[in-house]
């Protein structure tokens, strides 16, 4: 990397949808923009969140000037806590209701930071090598915004996530402004690329709003909608329905809870008497009550996956209540919700999906037209998509050529893969660090792909403990092994495999003491490396082994 070359990098968001982080350098400035996680998926058992690797900021923090946020989505800030402990970050620049979604995400890990700045279509960021400013978009939440990176090299338009909705609930992107930058004249340009596999335009959360006006107002019983917290607009045009319709409004989910706080407090919920407690439901009539919760993606723990199995302590589902999924299934869910579908089903209630009843969503990314659009307002000489898996990211190159980019100014990169921007042009440089990091409870970095690829084996073949008692001077068994397992067989209903086994690891343990010098390793690896093909003979099947071994010194005998 040279002098007064731009440097950009993905830290997450490339060949994923999650986890988005990108990073912008120029001689000793760093600004970088996002900080999402990504919800692992199932084999990734046990972990709660897959975020980068932060190794390069570390290496940099002293060129660190601030982190640019573009919205307040899971994928873009919920990575913000495990930043903030282990890098040095001197200010957060973000949207109000981001910044709401941030402080919330902090107060809940005791982590105390108070130099976050608030942005908006105005704002502008100046800095040695930098002036960034800020592009109002619209999305499925309020306050986002794309940006605009000038650097000594050229322009750099990178969009965050958005859509073009000419009827949206909120205020319309700043289309001007993205024209006005494209005339100026832009280098490079970075855009979302989740929807770049749909054909035509998105559906304006206008029609949504109205097909959910008219079910709130048709429907003779309650009424539950499961939607995506973060989509406030959609929130507060449900409370809206309902209060012109007479009812009132119970919330289940803590995200859910957060967002109608943050709408309460930023005056985009006017009303907070419609919102009731549960246990005053019971005095309504069924067509005075809509339920608001999570868990569309069927997520186990979330609200109305509890409902649909009937564990939830408050809630249970009665004949004549209509499920609404105001949601899309985000990649890798759709099994999930599937399940949670058919339990409601099971139970006889009514279920709308988009599928069913096309406008109960509308996706928040824009989809081919829409991104033709982007290219056409801001004219970029180079592309590089990002925000989505390989697939995405391909397909938004076609349609960038079919808008007249060269293909051969097209880049499409790896998480660590660097874009290296001069008066000449960009071109592919060389890689830093990046790659995933798992985040199990409050462990960060602990678990790595052995400890996954051990809890897959435990889920699949379970565990066998062998217990030994050893007279480690006399090296001598002292009694029988005890052989116990998890998720391997029950030992009450195989107790002549037990034995056999016990058998096979007293002859192992006993050969091993004749014929060496004990050492507790050596005996150790000697019985996981005779058991596993012993075991796999006589089952099919290789558990995890751990043998325990008690070493009881005595004197005499």
């Amino acid at each position: 990397m040279k002098n007064d070359e731009t440097i950009i990098s993905a830290l997450g968001g490339l060949g994923e949808v999650g986890k988005n982080m990108y990073m912008f350098m120029h001689n000793d400035e760093i600004f970088i923009i996002d900080c999402g996680v990504m919800f692992p998926e199932d084999e990734l058992l046990g972990i709660d969140y897959v975020i980068q690797d932060f190794s390069f900021l570390k290496e940099n923090e002293d060129k660190i000037k601030g982190l640019v946020i573009t919205h307040g989505h899971e994928d873009h800030i919920g990575g913000i806590p495990f930043l903030l402990q282990s890098v040095h970050i001197p200010v957060i620049y973000a949207p109000k209701i981001a910044i709401d979604l941030i402080n919330k995400k902090l107060d809940e890990r005791n982590i105390v930071f108070k130099d976050m700045i608030t942005i908006n279509n105005d704002y502008i960021i100046k800095s040695k090598y930098f002036n960034i400013e800020f592009i109002r978009t619209t999305h499925s939440i309020p306050d986002s915004y794309a940006i605009l990176l000038k650097t000594p090299n050229g322009n750099i338009f990178e969009t965050g996530d958005y859509k073009f909705d000419l009827t949206p609930i909120g205020p319309c992107a700043d289309i001007q402004k993205m024209a006005r930058i494209g005339s100026e004249g832009v280098k490079l340009l970075m855009s979302d690329s989740t929807n770049s596999l749909v054909e035509g335009f998105s559906k304006s959360e206008s029609a949504v709003d109205e097909t959910l006006t008219d079910i709130i107002a048709s429907h003779l019983g309650r009424v539950i909608i499961a939607t995506f917290a973060s989509n406030i607009y959609r929130l507060k045009h449900i409370i809206e329905a309902c209060e012109e319709n007479n009812r009132k409004i119970i919330i289940f989910g803590r995200s859910m809870e957060n967002a109608i706080a943050i709408a309460l407090e930023n005056n985009m919920i006017k009303d907070k008497t419609i919102i009731i407690d549960a246990n005053k439901a019971k005095d309504l009539k069924h067509n005075e009550v809509c339920i608001l919760c999570t868990g569309t993606q069927g997520e186990p723990l979330a609200a109305l996956s509890r409902i649909a199995n009937g564990t939830h302590k408050q809630i249970s589902l009665l004949q004549d209540d209509l499920v609404v999924f105001s949601s899309s299934p985000i990649p890798g869910n759709a099994a999930s919700i599937n399940r949670v579908i058919n339990k409601l089903y099971l139970k006889g209630v009514k279920v709308f999906t988009n599928n069913d009843l096309s406008d109960v969503h509308t996706s928040g990314h824009a989809k081919q037209e829409e991104q033709k659009l982007m290219f056409r307002l801001i004219e970029p000489e180079y592309f590089m998509p990002m925000h989505g898996e390989y697939r995405m990211l391909k397909e938004q190159v076609k349609t960038a050529t079919v808008c007249g980019v060269k293909e051969e100014n097209c880049f499409i990169l790896k998480n660590g893969d660097t874009l290296i921007m001069d008066q000449n042009g960009v071109h592919k440089g060389s890689n830093i660090t990046a790659g995933d990091v798992y985040v199990d409870g409050s462990r960060i970095g602990d678990v790595g792909s052995i400890v996954i690829k051990d809890r897959k084996l435990m889920s699949k073949d379970g565990i066998l403990v062998t217990i030994l008692n050893i007279n480690p001077l006399k090296r001598k068994l002292l009694i029988k092994p005890n052989v116990t397992t998890r998720g391997f067989v029950l030992v009450n209903e195989n107790a002549e495999l037990i034995n056999t086994i016990e058998r096979k690891v007293s002859d192992v343990v006993t050969n091993y003491l004749q014929n060496n010098t004990y050492n507790y390793v050596d005996l150790r690896n000697t019985i996981i490396l005779e058991l596993h093909p012993f075991i796999s003979k006589l089952t099919g099947r290789r558990p995890i082994i751990l043998p325990v071994i008690m070493e009881v010194k005595k004197s005499d005998e």
